[in-house]
């Protein structure tokens, strides 16, 4: 009843809304409901709401951006994404293993590569309104909204090799299984699925619309269903659900046609708004308070305050300023500082925590390993970077207007 108020003159999106609706709603403050108390298949449950979340997201963002969209832009799309990535990965890392001396450097990487991905149903609740399309330039919004969507399914890899760094029992056996399972059968099989699939129901669909088969209010409706079935059949095999999914969105629409026909339906952007402001009332209620200050295990407000700034601070800026020359969607050193500061944290490092949590043993109390310590700390210090991501990125949205005015 007061969207508008709050989305174009207080500039609050759902994101924010969402999350502070789940803190209130959850188990700090009326206890309506708590997710963390769901039996042993909470897990599963918080893994699978954030799966489809992201992927009707990543799909959307595919299918919204300019036909044969990465095609053209797929240099500038590769170097904002792989080194940056890999500097922001391996820097946090570090931060992260001298903030919290009970890590070692490979149990760091493991929580680095949850913090990697840059959140798509932030970026697009940010690069979508009023605010952006009057302060950002378009092809910066179109950069940062593909490179959202394709560094969650990036970030596979990243975390696949600490994890395998972790549990194997040899390097040699770790890069190996990495080699052929998280970087051939994962990420290239999973892109390759995902655009193939697009691929064939952008011609399906375009032969059922010449015989008449099919109606304007389908090709919105297909638009959710590929989605869900794309992520489906991928994560059935076990590859990259979530690269396959983006991929999906951007053959479907390769050449237009489907974006032509979906063109001024609020439908897709109604399913779009129900499922993030679910999300994150989820994630609100998710939230760990109670762990945020956990001295047995080396978990203190100030250590987590401290890795927040640095990860808004090196995670993407350095990078992004150094690297931005051979980035031509960027014009300048204030776009790539802006684009280096773009790097909202949330649902996308939710799932990937949550995954990394299942390939781990359960921790006894005290842990008895490293890697139960690493399974004990992992979603208590990624969980505080998300709501302080959040909670920051809002406020400097809220500075940034008010000096506009």
């Amino acid at each position: 009843m007061v969207s508008l108020l709050v989305k174009e003159k207080i500039y609050v999106n759902e994101v924010v809304l969402g999350t502070a609706f789940g803190v209130i709603m959850g188990p700090h403050c009326a206890n309506v409901f708590d997710p963390r108390h769901w039996g042993s298949h909470t897990n599963v449950i918080t893994l699978e709401v954030m799966r489809v979340v992201l992927a009707t997201g990543l799909f959307a963002i595919g299918v919204e951006l300019p036909p044969a969209y990465l095609g053209h832009h797929i240099k500038g799309l590769l170097v904002m994404i792989i080194p940056t990535m890999a500097f922001g990965w391996v820097i946090v890392a570090g931060v992260i293993l001298a903030l919290f001396p009970g890590l070692n450097f490979t149990s760091a990487l493991v929580i680095a590569a949850c913090l990697t991905p840059t959140d798509p149903i932030i970026c697009a609740a940010i690069v979508g309104g009023r605010f952006a399309i009057r302060h950002v330039p378009e092809n910066l919004r179109h950069i940062l909204a593909a490179e959202s969507a394709a560094n969650d399914g990036l970030a596979y890899p990243f975390l696949s090799l600490a994890i395998y760094l972790t549990v194997e029992s040899s390097r040699g056996v770790a890069i190996g299984k990495w080699l052929v399972i998280g970087c051939l059968y994962q990420v290239v099989l999973g892109a390759a699925l995902g655009a193939l699939m697009g691929l064939a129901f952008c011609h399906l669909m375009k032969l059922s619309d010449r015989l008449g088969f099919m109606d304007r209010e389908s090709f919105v409706a297909q638009s959710l269903a590929l989605s869900i079935f794309t992520i489906g059949v991928v994560s059935t095999i076990g590859s990259d659900d979530l690269l396959a999914a983006f991929a999906a969105g951007c053959a479907v629409a390769w050449d237009g046609d489907f974006k032509s026909h979906i063109e001024g339906e609020v439908f897709s952007t109604v399913v779009d708004l129900i499922l993030n402001c679910g999300c994150f009332v989820y994630i609100g209620a998710w939230m760990p308070f109670t762990l945020f200050n956990s001295p047995e295990l080396g978990i203190t407000p100030w250590r987590l305050v401290l890795l927040l700034l640095a990860v808004l601070l090196l995670r993407r800026i350095p990078p992004l300023l150094l690297l931005y020359r051979w980035v031509p969607e960027i014009s300048g050193w204030r776009e790539a500082l802006f684009s280096g500061h773009f790097g909202p944290m949330g649902v996308g490092a939710v799932f990937v925590s949550t995954l990394a949590l299942s390939r781990l043993p359960s921790p006894q109390s005290p842990p008895q390993s490293q890697a139960e310590y690493l399974a004990a700390t992992l979603q208590v210090i990624v969980s505080f970077i998300v709501l302080g991501s959040i909670v920051i990125r809002t406020c400097l949205r809220l500075l940034l207007e008010k000096e506009n005015h």
